[in-house]
């Protein structure tokens, strides 16, 4: 059974880099056909997707956030990070980890988020 935990800073101060790690255990990041995705959730408000990186280790991100965006991993300790760039008080939230599978239909690949982490608050404050 996979499972996934965030790890990182819960301050981190205007201007700077948010940087998360989320560990998996019970499974290779590098499986076919998986993604391994950031969401996270400012209060009072819905999930955000922010990005994924694939089993090959291809990224994708969301475009509302690519520009401050890098996900990145470590196959040798099955972990993938996250560094979002400039944050500001908006870029507090809770920060999720989590897999995502793939099914087919008439030839279309679709994601859909499949487990998750327990996810971490950031506060970005000075």
């Amino acid at each position: 059974q996979v499972q996934l935990q965030e790890s990182g800073p819960g301050l981190v101060k205007p201007s700077q880099t948010l940087s998360l790690t989320c560990t998996v255990s019970g499974g290779s990041i590098t499986t076919s056909y998986y993604y391994w995705s950031w969401i996270r959730q400012p209060p009072g408000k819905g999930l955000e997707w922010m990005g994924a990186i694939a089993y090959e280790g291809s990224n994708y991100y969301s475009p509302s956030l690519k520009s401050r965006t890098s996900i990145s991993r470590d196959t040798s300790k099955n972990q993938f990070s996250l560094q979002l760039s400039s944050v500001t008080p908006e870029d507090t939230a809770v920060y999720y980890c989590a897999r995502e599978g793939v099914f087919w239909v008439l030839g279309r690949s679709y994601r859909y988020l499949e487990v998750w982490g327990q996810g971490t608050q950031v506060t970005v404050s000075s």
